[in-house]
Formats: structure tokens, sequence, C-alpha cells
């Protein structure tokens, strides 16, 4: 994949350059964090600092991927540190598994915008994986770059959620209508 211009010239210090990846990818990141909490402030404070280690750390950029799928990489780092020291844990995400074939999921059950309800429940692990998929539509190999997993792992991570989310729907019907 050839590296964007924006990224060799960012390299070479150029400001412009830096504040074009800022202006293009800044809505991205900060939409897909919010993801995983309410609250502005600590989402802003992920963007910048996502944004603020990329440009630190920009020449380790290699271009194998989007510069947004590396950026997304930082800020979910930066936010799964600040779960830890809040929770005084680090967040577990589920082992690297083979998994030879996904669970079907009916064509009936359609992610809609208004049903992000049924997000609530899941852990940071699954909720990046759907959201990085459904809503933002990266391709299973890069969620896999971006959260250290096997793209089977990420396949079958999205297969499990949206039964499990199917499932919860199906059963609240009439609750939320």
């Amino acid at each position: 994949m050839p590296a964007d211009i924006s990224v060799i010239e960012a390299r070479k210090g150029n400001q412009r350059a830096f504040k074009k990846l800022y202006d293009d990818n800044v809505n991205l990141i900060y939409r897909f964090l919010y993801q995983f909490s309410r609250n502005p402030d600590q989402v802003q404070e992920w963007t910048q600092r996502a944004f603020i280690k990329a440009f630190e750390n920009i020449d380790r950029f290699e271009g194998n991927s989007k510069f947004s799928t590396w950026l997304i990489k930082i800020g979910l780092n930066e936010m799964k540190s600040d779960f830890a020291r809040i929770k005084d844990k680090k967040t577990v995400f589920l082992e690297d598994e083979n998994y030879d074939s996904a669970v079907s999921v009916e064509e009936e059950f359609e992610w809609k915008q208004d049903m992000k309800w049924l997000l609530e429940e899941l852990d940071e692990f699954k909720k990046a994986v759907f959201i990085l998929y459904e809503v933002e539509g990266y391709s299973h190999s890069e969620i896999g770059e971006m959260l250290n997993i096997s793209e089977s792992l990420s396949r079958t991570t999205l297969c499990r959620v949206k039964t499990r989310l199917k499932e919860k729907w199906i059963n609240s019907r009439g609750k939320y209508d």
C-alpha cells in the first residue's frame, strides 16, 4: 500500500501535512471512541492523546495499513490504559483461537442507529470489533491489526456478537418500540 502523501510530508515535519492528517481523521476517531464513553471530555482526551502519540511516532508508521487504522489502534490503547487505571486491572481480551466456521445469523436482524442500546452490555473488545466492522466499515484483517488478534478471531467475535445482539433484540421486542 503506497504511503499517503500527507504521512510522507508529516515525517518531514510539514505542519500542513500534520493538520491534514488531523482534519481527515479527527471525526472518525472521536466518533469511534465515543462508543466507549458518553463523557465528551474523556473522549476528547483519548482523541488528543492518540494524535499526539501518532505525531510523535509518525516515523514508526510503516504504511502497511491506512493511517486511520494505526490511529484507531493508538486511540484504543489510550482508552484501555485509562480503563485499566480506573479499574486497577487490565482489560482482558479473548485469547486467539482458530475457528473453522462462524455461526450464521439470520438476515432479518440488521444494525440500525436507533439500536445502540443493544451494545450496552458488551465488553470493550466485543464492542470494538462490532463497531469497527459494522459502523466504521473496516475489514477483519484491519480489525485484527488494530486489536492484535487474528482475522479469524475478528470474524468469529463479530458473528457471536451479532447472534447475541439479535437474541437481545428479539427478547426485547415491544419494550423499546
